[in-house]
């Protein structure tokens, strides 16, 4: 049986497309290719994530370029995809699939769609069945690997550094934040109050690491690890790192002041910067690897996390950090700090 070359692709070629995005363009090249009025094209696809609950791809055929919309899991079912192609000319919409989360694939025309053409339409959703199957796995494992690791760190896992011990050194600006008497709240308070406040820290200082280009290696306990890799200059990595020290105290500043207005304590937390290299990869036991940065300069983020306390700071800086950046700093002296052989110089904000 001969097949018109789009339907060839989709059972040949198309479960070998890299992304969703990619796999939307090739097939509405294709379409046009053979003869169908298209004027754009968008693909829809669940994914189990705990904010977002759909991606959506719309491909414009005038540029061949391809955008991406989010569904958000508290939000109304997305709309995104059919709205969007309404602006480009009448749609005709297939659920490929039975499951409620079934990917949904449309397409805008130049013109209304005749009924012949209509059917080639939807004889090519039957056919893309099998792709977008494969293309909905890896979008869910990308989903989920985000979700527990950060991008670049699922990035690495996908792309096949799974063996214990496999990394590489990067440089990087190193963020260690903790909540101060988090041990003596949590005995006093009930425990699903308790997580809500956890939830609340962890929000201000992961939306403030993301809005700057970093990334959350792990949260431990109460507390959190981020590093802001070097891309660039270095100065541009402690630079987004100061940032975010800045937006996660803004952030925590305007939350002490709602949970006081309700009656609830203050979240004091400490938090500290440095610069340095460290090995970023796998680690742990032969079945259970943890993808994480270690090395001297790990250790020493964390241990001068430990001198704000002592220091009355709520965030200090490494020497490394301060000769990197234009920010004015206060210089606290040299510190000895516990298992680091050489003393660290010591900064703090202006105002702490």
């Amino acid at each position: 049986m001969d097949l018109p070359a789009p339907l060839v692709w989709l059972v040949d070629e198309a479960c070998a497309s890299p992304s969703p995005a990619s796999f939307l363009a090739e097939l509405g090249g294709r379409l046009l290719a053979d003869g169908l009025p298209l004027s754009g094209g968008a693909l829809t696809l669940a994914v189990p994530h705990p904010i977002i609950a759909r991606r959506t791809w719309l491909w414009r055929e005038e540029t061949g370029e391809v955008i991406e919309a989010l569904g958000f899991a508290s939000g109304p079912p997305s709309q995104a995809g059919h709205d969007w192609l309404v602006g480009l000319g009448p749609v005709r919409q297939d659920t490929v699939g039975s499951a409620p989360d079934s990917p949904v694939l449309a397409w805008a025309g130049a013109r209304p769609f005749s009924p012949a053409e209509a059917d080639r339409l939807r004889q090519a959703a039957r056919f893309t069945a099998a792709p977008l199957a494969a293309l909905a796995a890896r979008a869910a494992l990308s989903a989920l690997l985000e979700a527990y690791l950060g991008r670049r760190s699922a990035a690495r896992v996908q792309a096949g550094a799974l063996g214990r011990g496999t990394g590489e050194t990067i440089r990087a600006a190193l963020l260690c934040a903790d909540l101060r008497d988090f041990t003596a709240l949590s005995e006093a308070t009930d425990p699903a109050v308790m997580i809500a406040a956890l939830d609340a820290w962890f929000e201000r200082v992961t939306g403030a690491v993301h809005a700057f280009g970093g990334e959350v290696l792990k949260f431990i306990g109460d507390g959190v690890l981020a590093i802001f890799p070097v891309t660039g200059a270095p100065d541009e990595a402690c630079e987004a790192g100061l940032r975010a020290v800045a937006a996660a105290r803004a952030g925590m500043a305007h939350l002490d002041a709602v949970r006081q207005a309700q009656g609830l304590p203050a979240l004091p937390f400490g938090a500290a910067l440095h610069f340095g290299e460290m090995l970023w990869g796998n680690i742990g036991a032969a079945d259970r690897l943890d993808f994480t940065a270690i090395g001297p300069a790990v250790n020493l983020v964390s241990r001068l996390e430990g001198l704000c306390k002592p220091l009355g700071r709520s965030v200090l800086i490494s020497g490394a950090v301060a000769a990197k950046t234009t920010t004015v700093l206060i210089p606290l002296g040299e510190h000895l700090l516990r298992g680091i052989a050489d003393p660290c110089a010591v900064f703090a904000l202006p105002g702490d």
